[in-house]
C-alpha cells in the first residue's frame, strides 16, 4: 500500500539490492551496506489534497495511475515528527475554510533538530484572512515555518527553510536545507553517506578536491577536514547561495564556491580557465567527487574524470553508474563500494565507488 511499511520484508528487499548492485559493476570484493531504518524515514513528503463534501483529507496515486487518488491517513515512512502532524493538520484544516477552501497539496519538511516547515498550495489567489489563519495554526501546531504558495504567489510564515543539523563522525554539522529543493530524504542513511565519503578520502590521503554538482555544499562540508582546498561547483543559483550560507554556518574556510554546469568545469579546467570568479589553475587536483544526475557522467565528464589520481563517485542510478566505471576502468580500479538504502521498499539504489587510477 502507499506510504506504508513492510519490516518483515525489508532484509529481502536489502538483499536483492545488494545483488542488483553487485551484478551491474561487476562486483566480487566487499560491499558496504547501509541500511535504512524500516520506518519512520523520510523528511519529506508531499501529498495531493482530496476534498469530498465535508471531508478533506490526503491522497497519493499508485504509479502510472493518476486518476486513481488512494487515500493516506498515515504515512509510516515519514518520519514521527511528519506521522504524527499529519492527523491535526487535517482537521484544523477541516475547521477553518480559509485554509481549506481549494487546497491542492501539501509538503513537509522537517529536520533531525526538530524543526517543521509546511508548504500549503492552491488553486485560488491567498489573501490576508488566509495568512492570519495559517499564522494561528502555526502558533498552536508543532510548526515552525508555513509557506503558503498559489499561481505566482508565494507567502513566508516566517521562512522557506529550515537548518539540519547532522552529527557526522561525532561532528556537528549545519545545513540550510530551501522548500522545493534537493536534500537527500532519509536523514540516517545521508549521515551515513557522508561518513563514508570522510573514509575513503583518509584513505585517499589529503590532497585537493574538486566536486561537481555539489548542491548545498552537503560532502564538501563533511570532507572540508580531509582535504586541503575544496572547489564545489554546482549550476543552481538556489544551490550556490545555500552552499556559501552553510559555510559560514560551518565557519568553513577551505571551499571555494562557482556556479558552473559539469561541462563548462571539465573545459575550464582544461584549459586552466575560470569557473565564475574561481581560476582552476591555481589549483592542483588530485581527487574529483561527482553526484550527478540520473543521467550520469555526460562524454566529456567522464574524459576528464579519467585524469585524476581518485575518483568519488556518489550515485542514483546504478546503471549509468556502472556504464561510467565500465569506461573508467581503462584508467582506474575499483577501490570501494558501497549501497545506501535511502529509498527502502522501491527498487531505486543509491551508491558510491571509490576509483584509484593506475595507468
Amino acid at each position: 500500500m502507499l506510504c506504508q511499511v513492510a519490516p518483515e520484508a525489508y532484509g529481502a528487499q536489502l538483499a536483492e539490492k545488494e545483488s542488483r548492485l553487485r551484478a551491474l559493476l561487476d562486483w566480487q570484493g566487499e560491499l558496504a551496506v547501509f541500511p535504512s531504518p524500516p520506518a519512520h524515514y523520510r523528511m519529506r513528503a508531499e501529498f495531493r489534497v482530496w476534498h469530498e463534501g465535508d471531508d478533506t483529507f490526503y491522497v497519493m496515486f499508485p504509479p502510472g495511475d493518476p486518476k486513481n487518488p488512494q487515500r493516506i491517513d498515515r504515512c509510516p515512512m515519514a518520519c514521527e515528527a511528519i506521522d504524527s502532524l499529519m492527523e491535526p493538520l487535517r482537521q484544523a484544516i477541516l475547521l477553518e475554510p480559509a485554509l481549506r477552501q481549494k487546497l491542492y497539496q501539501v509538503d513537509f519538511l522537517a529536520t533531525c533538530s526538530g524543526q517543521m516547515l509546511v508548504t500549503l498550495i492552491y488553486h485560488r489567489p491567498l489573501d490576508e484572512a488566509w495568512a492570519a489563519c495559517a499564522e494561528v495554526l502555526r502558533q498552536h501546531l508543532p510548526i515552525d515555518h508555513i509557506i503558503g504558495r498559489s499561481r505566482r504567489q508565494k507567502i513566508l510564515l516566517e521562512r522557506d527553510f529550515v537548518i539540519e543539523r547532522l552529527t557526522v563522525d561525532g561532528r556537528e554539522l549545519r545545513y540550510q536545507q530551501i522548500e522545493n529543493s534537493f536534500t537527500q530524504p532519509n536523514a540516517q542513511v545521508a549521515v551515513k553517506m557522508l561518513e563514508w565519503a570522510r573514509a575513503q578520502a583518509a584513505r585517499i590521503g589529503g590532497g585537493e578536491l574538486l566536486e561537481l554538482y555539489g548542491g548545498n555544499g552537503n560532502f564538501s562540508i563533511a570532507l572540508s577536514d580531509r582535504f586541503e582546498r575544496i572547489v564545489m561547483t554546482e549550476v543552481s543559483r538556489t544551490s550556490i547561495r545555500s552552499a556559501r550560507f552553510n559555510l559560514a554556518l560551518n565557519n568553513v574556510t577551505n571551499i571555494a564556491v562557482a556556479q558552473g554546469a559539469a561541462e563548462a568545469v571539465s573545459a575550464a579546467l582544461a584549459e586552466g580557465g575560470t569557473v565564475g570568479q574561481v581560476n582552476l589553475g591555481d589549483y592542483r587536483f588530485s581527487t574529483l567527487l561527482v553526484d550527478p544526475p540520473r543521467a550520469g557522467l555526460d562524454d566529456l565528464t567522464r574524459q576528464m574524470a579519467a585524469r585524476f589520481d581518485h575518483v568519488l563517485y556518489i550515485s542514483c542510478n546504478p546503471e549509468t553508474l556502472a556504464r561510467d566505471v565500465a569506461a573508467l576502468k581503462a584508467t582506474h580500479a575499483v577501490e570501494a563500494v558501497a549501497l545506501f538504502d535511502q529509498f527502502p521498499y522501491t527498487h531505486h539504489i543509491e551508491s558510491g565507488v571509490l576509483l584509484r587510477r593506475v595507468r
